[in-house]
Parts: C-alpha cells; sequence; structure tokens
C-alpha cells in the first residue's frame, strides 16, 4: 500500500458542507426545547446590589428566570483553570472562584448575572431586557501594567495587586552579564494589543436532563468536548462522567477560541434540570465579541544583546500579560509554557531569559488564539532583529543569516537544545528564508529601493 505521506488527499466532507448539509448545535431541535438569553453586565467593574425579575418572569412565554442566587444551594461551582503555573518563588497561583452566573459582583462587560428561559428566542430576549439589576459601579482597570501598581482597584481581596502570578524561564543571571558586557544592545517597547476572536460560527449551547435515568446531555460548539466533561463533571457541577455526554457536531471554525469550558455550557446543563426541558443558548454576534474570551494582551520590555561581530549574546524580556477578569481553561500556560519556550526562535542565542507578570483585569477573559503564544513570541524576536539591524546598519537578511541555529535534521546532526526548555527535531532555516527571498524577488527589491533613493 502507497504511503499517504506527503500526497494530497482528497477531503471527504466538503459536499455537504456547501450543499448546506452540514449539522451545527443551533440546527439542533429537540422535543420541548426552551430558549435562553443571558442577562449581562453592561459594567466592567460593580457590585451587584440587587435584583428584581419579577416583571421578566411574568412576561409572555417566560418559563423561568434564574440567577447566582439559585445555583448556591445546588453546589454549583467555579469554572475551573486547566493549568497551574506557580510564582517564581514556589508560591501557588491565585485562582478567585470564576461563577457561572455573578452573584455578588461583575468584573468585566458581559458577565453573567442571570438566565431567563422562554419558549421562544424573541421571548427570551425581550424578557431579558425587563430584569432590573441594581449595580454599585466601581472603578474598571484595564491597562495591564497600572493594574498592578499601588493604588490600582483591586478586583479581588485576596489578590494583591491584581497578580495572578509571576514565572521565569531561563538563566536571569547568565543573561544579565550577557546584556551587561554585549557591544550593542537594541532595545523596544510595545503591545501586542487584545485581539476578539470572531468564528463564522457563534458559539451555542444545549443541555438536555433526562429525569428518568438522571442523565444529562451537552450539545456544545466545542474544540474540545473530553476537557469539557472533565472540568464540568469534576469542578463546576460535581457530576460523575457516566452520567454527562458531550455532542460536538460540526464546528463552524475554533481557532483556540471554541477550547475553554464557558459559563453557558454550565447554566444550560444545570438550568435543564431547573425546568425539566432542553435549553439552548446561541450568542448573538455583539455577543460573542464581549464573552467569547479573547487573545494576547500584552504590555512588553525586550532587549537583545550583540557582540562586535554582530552575534547575539543575549535576550531579555519582561512581560505583563492580561489574564482578563478570571482565569480561562488554558489561560496561564498562554503566556507562560506556550509562549516563554519560544523564546530562542531560531537563533542561536547563547543567554535568554523571559520574566512574565500574570495580571488580573476588569476584561473578558483571555485564552488561546490562532497559535497561542507562538505568534508573540515570534513578533517580539523578529521586531528586535528588524530594529538592531537598522541600528546596526545591516541588512536585516544577513543579521538572521549570520545567527541561525546550523541545519539540522535530527538524525545525522542531534536536535538543538535551547536556552528555554525545548529541544528543536529539525530544521533549515537558511533554506527556507533563501526560498522566501527568491519569491519575493528580495535582490531586486533592494535594488529597486536604491534607484528610489538615488532620485530623491
Amino acid at each position: 500500500m502507497a504511503s499517504v505521506l506527503g500526497q494530497s488527499i482528497k477531503r471527504v466532507e466538503d459536499k455537504r458542507f456547501i450543499t448546506g448539509e452540514g449539522r451545527y448545535v443551533d440546527d439542533i431541535v429537540l422535543p420541548k426545547m426552551t430558549y435562553a438569553a443571558i442577562v449581562r453586565s453592561p459594567h466592567a467593574h460593580a457590585e451587584i446590589k440587587g435584583i428584581d425579575s419579577s416583571a421578566a418572569s411574568s412576561a409572555a412565554g417566560v418559563v423561568a428566570v434564574l440567577t447566582g442566587r439559585e445555583m448556591a444551594p445546588d453546589l454549583i461551582g467555579g469554572l475551573p483553570a486547566g493549568w497551574q503555573v506557580d510564582f517564581k518563588n514556589g508560591d501557588t497561583m491565585k485562582e478567585p472562584p470564576h461563577p457561572p452566573l455573578a452573584v455578588d459582583k461583575v468584573r468585566y462587560v458581559g458577565d453573567a448575572v442571570a438566565v431567563v428561559i422562554a419558549e421562544t428566542p424573541a421571548q427570551a430576549v425581550d424578557a431579558a431586557e425587563l430584569v432590573d439589576v441594581d449595580y454599585n459601579v466601581l472603578k474598571a482597570i484595564v491597562d495591564v501594567v497600572k493594574a498592578t501598581e499601588p493604588g490600582a482597584p483591586q478586583m479581588f481581596d485576596d489578590v494583591p495587586n491584581n497578580i495572578a502570578f509571576d514565572w521565569g524561564l531561563g538563566d536571569e543571571e547568565k543573561t544579565d552579564k550577557a546584556m551587561a558586557d554585549a557591544h550593542h544592545v537594541t532595545a523596544i517597547e510595545f503591545d501586542n494589543q487584545r485581539l476578539v476572536c470572531n468564528a463564522i460560527e457563534p458559539r451555542c449551547a444545549i443541555g438536555d436532563y433526562d429525569g428518568a435515568r438522571d442523565h444529562y446531555t451537552l450539545y456544545t460548539t466545542t474544540q474540545n468536548p473530553h476537557v469539557i466533561r472533565l472540568l464540568m463533571c469534576a469542578f463546576v457541577m460535581g457530576l460523575p462522567e457516566h452520567k454527562v455526554r458531550i455532542v460536538s457536531p460540526d464546528v463552524g471554525g475554533g481557532f483556540g477560541s471554541k477550547i475553554p469550558h464557558y459559563a453557558e455550557e454550565v447554566i444550560v446543563v444545570w438550568s435543564s434540570k431547573k425546568v425539566g426541558r432542553p435549553v439552548k443558548w446561541t450568542a448573538e454576534r455583539s455577543e460573542s465579541f464581549i464573552t467569547d474570551t479573547h487573545g494576547r494582551d500584552h504590555a512588553t520590555k525586550a532587549e537583545m544583546g550583540f557582540d562586535q561581530d554582530r552575534n547575539m549574546v543575549g535576550l531579555r524580556v519582561k512581560t505583563f500579560a492580561s489574564m482578563g477578569a478570571y482565569l480561562s481553561t488554558f489561560g496561564p500556560c498562554i503566556p507562560t509554557y506556550l509562549h516563554g519556550t519560544l523564546m530562542q526562535g531560531l537563533y542561536t542565542t547563547p543567554a535568554v531569559y523571559v520574566d512574565v507578570t500574570a495580571v488580573f483585569t476588569t476584561t473578558t477573559p483571555v485564552d488561546a488564539l490562532r497559535g497561542a503564544g507562538g505568534p508573540e513570541a515570534t513578533y517580539l524576536i523578529e521586531r528586535l532583529v528588524d530594529q538592531a539591524a537598522h541600528e546596526m546598519e545591516v541588512d536585516p537578511v544577513e543579521l538572521r543569516r549570520k545567527n541561525f541555529i546550523p541545519p539540522f535534521d535530527g538524525v545525522n546532526q542531534p536536535g538543538y537544545e535551547t536556552q528555554v526548555a525545548l529541544v528543536y527535531d529539525s530544521g533549515d532555516y537558511e533554506a527556507v528564508l533563501k526560498k522566501a527571498l527568491d519569491m519575493a524577488g528580495y535582490e531586486e527589491l533592494r535594488a529597486e529601493q536604491a534607484a528610489a533613493r538615488e532620485q530623491g
């Protein structure tokens, strides 16, 4: 049998998608199904003084209006982070509770405070507007660096300076010495801005409790069904896994934002048992912007040192990474183990140290997005190389070639061990760069630039 490796394999799923035969969560209609609308905070930071749901409860078609106060007796826990990152001194990271429905305080615009369940989506949305929440608005803090400064608004009583954890990787002493001895140091300071993921299919969840079997089914738009079941059962709802089935049909784009365990998944499963009927929630597009996890949001200072021959001698990075209002499922590992471990890049830098402070801010929680930590690291390194080339008046292509890790295949030459805990299995970076330069017509471009400059 011929190997499939390296061959062009025909896709088998396209026909049903392009003919409208795909099956997404929002396509699913169950008997006696109801529809949920989430009442969300319009404030980034506020105390909840009270919730009056009387008008909503008596509105047309409304089956129930539920709040965090109703969740408490059922012992519904907070949404957990699925990754622990300790402080540099060994202390455990700060992980405040993340209730699916806020009870005493909201910490970002979009934080869920109540769910309205009705016979139709329109009736649920209309009734949700009748829920009256009395807020005591507090000062918001969205700047990731200022959030750690004395006097900044404190989001949690037991999280001093809003710092979830600090973390470091590499040899700090060796790197400090390399930078002190460097002939030339290039320094940059920049924000890798917060991004909103925006898949074509908005998130959707259906909770279906079967009272006869005491069994729960969750239909959800997720990239991560097995982890959703683990977290929801073990940490949030206290259910044995054999009592819960997670169904993830076709998913119309994920890109990381459909990895985390979300509050709405818990809300529909829990409320389905409360009302004795299936409950469906589908995000509106504007709702997705503020409730789907965001990406990145780093404030960074970085330095790259060179010797007299323009060889890289050190890389030192200090990053403040916003976690948003709560620690999302994989949020803690994104700026650390998926970001800091990539700080070697493609170069033979002999000393690297990266220092990350993870910070709570009154913003949507942050999690994976399109590469999850990798694009941030690559941008940082390559931006430094370009800036260094400009400062030292050398072609950025030549500066890269000079500092590339030499070709290695992992067989005839061993894998390359970096200064930040990884071993690369193989690589030929100069060959890849040469192909890109040939495709781009780099030499011709440089000649055109020179001619244009001569002409003013």
